[in-house]
């Protein structure tokens, strides 16, 4: 799939209005999460007897949380304010007696939250206060969802911090400004937020749903340790109810086109007595993906039936090649699913999505056919649509905005899934917006540090995203793999200096968003992965003649590097030059060929696969040894293709005694990244940190039976390298 089309795919599926906006947040990082900060102020402390007197809110993500939108509004009672309620928030019978009734306030509370989580200190007494007053208003009422800053602090630091939001505000070195009142309050509850939520990534805490998933742990560990006693009331559930906001905009484009707009016509349509051979030559001459079959003389779609190119092959599959003799009507199918030209283009989704099928007969008022519309329609007319979702990077002028477009990857991921896309096409759209977000990274901190910046700032440099980012195999499991070549300068303080706090700044900004630090270190922050272009070429000649285990892995990262930023032909140059010294290098592509050959064993003594904590890690098992296989090919003869499957086919066409391996391979990589992207988007769902490894007990039966015969390929590695196989 060329890279307009999978832009436009990806826009495409962003569109669909069959995301759950509850689910999707799960995954989306807590710097980067659309949340309203919220506090109220009361006439008590019951939630069933007393009354809101004061609403205040603030919108984040933000980098200012005083900057931010921010919401406040008194309301009245209707009853006296007990003095010892007046004495915390200052609020007496007058200052409320002009102000809006509950329903009212509510109202316009819920008008401007517009969308996102509720997070505030000790929330479940604003939620059960709130909750009561919907009640008694009978106003509606939607379980939000939500977090607690109090649990999450005492995830932190447990217990000292979380006492009150005056010691967590001293703990984090935040003034306190207008405390009990409900706007100052949830100012500060923001920006103690905004402090915890590094300490929260330093647990191995990133997202809402890993966060969900903290505090009910915490919960039950209390409840345990207490012998059944029940806990204080805790924020909402992950996914109960819809929320303030229920659903997130969607695209207008199914809601503003016509089907006419997008069908082809005039009507392709062959006779039932064609031969099928024939309706083949005539889609591959008209280039198109369907034919209408005439089952009568009418016009009428009720009359036709409907072949695509996936039938003929499934026919030849079945048949053989003397189905290409058979009569065309003997595959077609039916009845017709149609929608009529007149209507708007989510009909045409819906109808797809209902029937699981890609092609729909379109029909005007009398029911005559008057157009075809396909799947590959739907997406190739909305390019400019997909260059608008790309324009969301480059727009984006702060971390936070930057998080919020790459939280809409799992829906991307999701939706793809669902339209049966290869899924190395949707490794390829995540990879190439990985290497715009840091890209963008890199321009937001250039200008914030260039002003200021200590050291040369060298005129000359590259960043580059090394590994599955750099081939276009990014799932969603991703960190940080990056490294800067740069021309040496002879100034006093050299580029380093500077580049050293710009590779920092970049590398924190992405960590923010949601490509976490890279646990081995393989960072641009690191000196060790930032060196002038003269140093990064000792580096490489020095990994080959004399490599070590870590330096066999730090090249087959290095081989597939990718320039996001600055000069590319720096880049460009440094990767061909370490390309021609390694295919020179005899012993140490062989020593690359021994390591893509030692994957550990995929299954036990049984048959059964061999898993841990019940399931198996596919990259190690899987993924890298058929990758790093790829990759030792394309280095011995010379080739320039990037992606394991294109260096793979074009090994193929150089060794016809060994291509059915290679496409074994080709098949069984494809076969590994289905199934770690399911079970990513499975977890992501429950709100559990992702991986790369893979629950074979919920996989069905087919796609276990794929994953054995895909994994019993890998041992074939040794034959297409020549190595020894390595029993382990």
């Amino acid at each position: 799939m060329a890279d307009r089309s999978l832009a436009t795919v990806w826009r495409f599926a962003i569109a669909l209005p069959m995301m759950d906006h509850k689910t999707d947040l799960l995954g989306v990082p807590l710097a980067s999460l659309p949340a309203i900060v919220l506090d109220t102020e009361t006439t008590g402390l019951d939630p069933s007897q007393d009354k809101v007197i004061e609403i205040g809110a603030v919108r984040l993500p933000c980098t200012d949380v005083d900057a931010a939108e921010q919401f406040q509004t008194r309301v009245n009672p209707n009853r006296a304010i007990p003095p010892e309620a007046t004495e915390i928030h200052g609020l007496a019978d007058a200052d409320v007696s002009g102000a809006p009734e509950f329903s009212q306030a509510f109202a316009s509370f819920k008008a401007w939250s517009n969308e996102g989580v509720i997070i505030g200190y000790a929330i479940a007494f604003d939620l059960a206060i709130l909750r009561s007053e919907c009640e008694g208003a009978d106003v509606a009422w939607h379980v939000p969802q939500s977090l607690d800053l109090r649990q999450l602090l005492r995830i932190i630091e447990p217990e000292p911090i979380a006492d009150s939001l005056e010691a967590a505000a001293e703990r984090f070195g935040i003034a306190v400004v207008d405390r009990h009142r409900a706007l100052g309050d949830a100012l500060l509850t923001a920006r103690i937020f905004n402090a915890a939520v590094p300490k929260l990534r330093a647990k191995g805490i990133r997202t809402f749903g890993e966060a969900n998933n903290a505090i009910r742990a915490r919960i039950a560990r209390r409840e345990r340790l207490a012998h059944g006693e029940p806990a204080a009331i805790t924020a909402a559930p992950t996914g109960e109810g819809q929320g303030f906001a229920g659903f997130p905009r969607l695209d207008s484009f199914p809601y503003r086109h016509r089907i006419s707009e997008l069908m082809s016509a005039p009507v392709v349509a062959v006779g039932a007595g064609e031969r099928l051979g024939t309706a083949l030559q005539t889609m591959m001459s008209r280039r198109i993906s369907s034919i209408f079959v005439r089952l009568a003389d009418t016009g009428h779609d009720h009359d036709h039936g409907i072949i695509t190119g996936r039938d003929v092959l499934r026919a030849i599959a079945d048949f053989g090649a003397s189905a290409l003799d058979q009569p065309v009507a003997n595959f077609a199918k039916r009845p017709l699913v149609s929608v009529h030209g007149h209507d708007f283009v989510y009909v045409a989704l819906a109808r797809m999505a209902q029937h699981h099928i890609r092609h729909l007969a379109v029909v005007d008022d009398a029911g005559a056919i008057v157009g075809a519309l396909s799947a590959r329609d739907l997406l190739g007319q909305r390019a400019e649509d997909a260059i608008a979702l790309g324009r969301m990077i480059e727009q984006a002028a702060t971390p936070e905005e930057l998080g919020q477009v790459w939280m809409l990857l799992p829906r991307v991921a999701k939706a793809l899934i669902a339209e049966d896309v290869d899924p190395r096409d949707i490794a390829s759209v995540i990879s190439r917006e990985l290497r715009a977000l840091t890209r963008k990274a890199c321009e937001l901190a250039y200008d914030e540090l260039a002003p200021s910046g200590d050291g040369a700032i060298p005129a000359h440099f590259a960043v580059m995203v090394l590994g599955s980012g750099g081939r276009g195999e990014s799932l969603l499991a991703m960190d940080q793999d990056n490294a800067i070549v740069y021309e040496a300068s002879d100034a006093s303080v050299g580029p380093d200096v500077w580049l050293e706090r710009f590779a920092k700044r970049f590398s924190d900004i992405l960590d923010a968003v949601g490509v976490a630090y890279c646990n081995g270190g393989v960072m641009a922050s690191n000196a060790a992965w930032r060196k002038d272009a003269t140093a990064w070429r000792e580096t490489v000649r020095g990994w080959m003649l004399q490599p070590r285990p870590q330096d066999i892995l730090n090249c087959d990262i290095f081989f597939d590097a990718a320039p996001v930023y600055g000069e590319r032909e720096l880049a460009d140059t440094l990767r061909a030059d370490a390309i021609a010294f390694a295919k020179g290098s005899r012993s140490f592509l062989s020593l690359l060929a021994l390591n893509a050959s030692s994957a550990p064993p995929a299954f036990s003594w049984l048959g059964h696969f061999k898993t841990e904590r019940d399931r198996i890690d596919l990259k190690r098992a899987g993924i890298m040894p058929i990758f790093s296989a790829a990759r030792v090919l394309a280095l011995r003869h010379g080739l320039t293709e990037r992606s394991t499957r294109e260096r793979l086919e074009a090994f193929q066409q150089r060794d016809a005694a060994n291509a059915e391996l290679a496409s074994d391979l080709i098949e069984s990589h494809r076969i590994c990244l289905a199934c770690v992207l399911r079970q990513q988007l499975r977890d992501l769902d429950r709100g559990i940190k992702i991986g790369n490894s893979v629950a074979p007990a919920e996989l069905g039966r087919l796609e276990r039976g794929e994953l054995k015969w895909a994994l019993r390929r890998v041992p074939s590695i040794s034959s297409i390298l020549g190595t020894p196989v390595e029993v382990m």
